[in-house]
Parts: C-alpha cells; sequence; structure tokens
C-alpha cells in the first residue's frame, strides 16, 4: 500500500540445537528467543517447520526447500543422501506447495491444488499408501484422500489431513501402543490403528481450519478459533487431567483469556500457539515439555497452561513454527513509528 511503513521482520528460533537447527552458529540449546541471523531472508519466507531431523520451508512464491537427515528419503528429493543446505524439492506436475509438515523420518506435502503427497519411512503406515512400500525417496500420491485437502499434519509415526468438506483425517499406527497401554480393557478407536486415512469423529458441529501434530498428540483448529486436542498427554501438553484422550476435546479457552486462536503448532511434546483476533497484535503463548527450552520462558520447567512468552512483549507475531525440541517466529519489533494511533 502506498505510504504504508515496511517494517523489518526478525526470525527468533529457541529450544533444542544438538545439530544447530536454530540457525544461530552455533549448538548451544536456548531457553529463550534468540535472533537466527542469516540463511535464508526472513521476508520471503511464507511457512516454516521442522521434523525429528529436518527442516522445510516454503518461500512466497510457493517454492519449497528442503534439508537435513534424510536416510529414508523424507526430503523427497529422489536419494537417500544427508543434506546440510537447503536445497529446492522439485515437485513434477505441481507450480505450487501450499503446507508441508515433517515427521519424525517422514515428510506430507501439501500442493496449491489440495492433493497430498508423502514421501520418506512407511514403517508404521504414516504414509497412507500400500503397506508393501516401506520407504520413498520420491514424492507419492495418497489417491485415497479422494476430496481436496486443506491441511496437512506429520506427527512422529502418524499423519493428518483435514479437508474442504469439514472433515479430518488420521493414519499411521504411532499412537496405536499408547492406546492399547492407556485405554485398556476398552478397544482402540480405528483412527488410532489405521494405516490409510481414517475419519476422526466429533467433528460434525465445527469447521476444521487445520490440523497439528506432535510426537503422539493431535490438534485441530477451528474457523472459530477452538482448539480440539487427542492422542498423548503424558507432558500436560494436553492441559488434561486424563493421561490419553482417544477423542477429540476442546481446550478451555478461559486458559487463553478467553481469546481465540488464530494459529497453532505443536514439536513433540510442547504447542505454541498465536492469540487474538485480526488487529489485536497476537500474543504468542506455550505450554508443554520444556527440557530444552523450547517454551521459551527462560526456564526448563514443563509448562501445564498456555503462558505467554516474556519476550514478545514488544513483538507482532507474523508467523509461527515448530521442529520437534525447538520453535521458531517470524517477528516484526514494535516502535513507537508503527504504534497504532
Amino acid at each position: 500500500m502506498e505510504g504504508a511503513q515496511l517494517l523489518k521482520c526478525v526470525l527468533y528460533t529457541w529450544g533444542a540445537n544438538s545439530y544447530g537447527q536454530l540457525g544461530q552458529g552455533h549448538r548451544e540449546d536456548q531457553a529463550e528467543p534468540r535472533r537466527a541471523d542469516g540463511g535464508l531472508q526472513a521476508e520471503q519466507t511464507r511457512c516454516m517447520t521442522g521434523g525429528g531431523g529436518h527442516s522445510a520451508v516454503i518461500t512466497e512464491s510457493g517454492e519449497l526447500l528442503m534439508c537435513g537427515q534424510n536416510l529414508k528419503g523424507q526430503l523427497g528429493l529422489s536419494h537417500t543422501s544427508e543434506v546440510i543446505t537447503f536445497q529446492p524439492c522439485p515437485l513434477p506436475g505441481c507450480s505450487r506447495v501450499q503446507q508441508v509438515s515433517c515427521g519424525w523420518d517422514f515428510s506430507v506435502i501439501l500442493t496449491g491444488d489440495g492433493q497430498v503427497l508423502v514421501c520418506g519411512s512407511n514403517a508404521f503406515g504414516q504414509l497412507g499408501v500400500s503397506p508393501g512400500i516401506t520407504h520413498s525417496a520420491e514424492p507419492l500420491h495418497v489417491k485415497s484422500l479422494n476430496e481436496p485437502v486443506t491441511s496437512v499434519a506429520a506427527g512422529l509415526r502418524h499423519a493428518l489431513a483435514s479437508t474442504a468438506s469439514g472433515c479430518v483425517y488420521h493414519w499411521g499406527t504411532g499412537l496405536s501402543s499408547h492406546a492399547k497401554r492407556m485405554l485398556s480393557p476398552h478397544p482402540v478407536p480405528a483412527h488410532l490403528s489405521s494405516k490409510e486415512p481414517c475419519l476422526v469423529p466429533g467433528f460434525n458441529h465445527v469447521t476444521p481450519q487445520k490440523v497439528v501434530a506432535g510426537s503422539t498428540h493431535c490438534i485441530c483448529l477451528t474457523v472459530k478459533g477452538d482448539v480440539f486436542l487427542w492422542g498423548s498427554n503424558k507432558h500436560g501438553q494436553l492441559v488434561s487431567e486424563s493421561l490419553f484422550l482417544p477423542l477429540p476435546v476442546a481446550l478451555d479457552r478461559s486458559l487463553l483469556q478467553a481469546e481465540r486462536v488464530t494459529d497453532v503448532h505443536s514439536g513433540w511434546t510442547h504447542l505454541v500457539a498465536k492469540t487474538g483476533d485480526f488487529f489485536s497484535g497476537g500474543r504468542i503463548v506455550s505450554w508443554g515439555w520444556n527440557e530444552h527450552g523450547m517454551c521459551g520462558d527462560g526456564s526448563l520447567c514443563d509448562v501445564t497452561q498456555p503462558r505467554p512468552i516474556p519476550s514478545f512483549r514488544d513483538a507482532t507475531a507474523l508467523l509461527i513454527g515448530c521442529g520437534s525440541g525447538h520453535s521458531m517466529a517470524l517477528c516484526s519489533l514494535k516502535s513507537n513509528e508503527d504504534s497504532a494511533s
């Protein structure tokens, strides 16, 4: 817009950093957000995410770039060699990538026309394709999702998808053993043990906007800003007294000062959410396992309820993202010049 002030975007990262995944030029964990200087140009980044040992970025033009561990072909580059710098991931017949999500050793890619592509390990059915395929270094089409998909998510060994018709699907057996142990003698629901996309019950009266996955838990953000959670609650990441939730349960909005959630991401056992209505500035809150400081509150103690990250008091969150044990936020810093009049 002519006359509007261009604000400088800053990329912050924090949490586990054993492989230098924070992009800060060292390998020490960080319990508070620190600037990640160098590398990709922050203002050209539209989406950022991480998995067990690999990372992915989508640019404003819809190009997908991948790097990191690649033993099972999870980078989708048609080979299984490790890549230490971001490399373009060519997808034949796909001109634009809408979203990508990284699991432990697999990736789920959503194309601009609503198709789902997968690559990496299929040892637990997490690719949602034929069980005869053990892994793939080339992206494969999940044909059983035969309607346009709006969001995808990859957990440790499971995956999720939401569709244009308002359905949520779950596949991969990563939660099955946890469910058997915690729900016995009751049976394990079908969606937790399927190796192909299986409908998740409980979303008949809401409209899913986005699905998110942790190591052994699942999240669905609705259009109205409510957050539904299910799966393992070992580290309190589901904010429930139950150790395992087999079906989706809504997060009490009073824990967020009655604010709606506008975005949510998850590491293996921690969550980062952006709250607030449009024009309100958007707070960043986090909760869950915090051994490596991934909740960003300066401590290494688990956070049992959503809590604002102190370092972002004077920043406006533009994008957030998570890897297995680290977090990311793209922010514009507040100043006297850009304060609302």
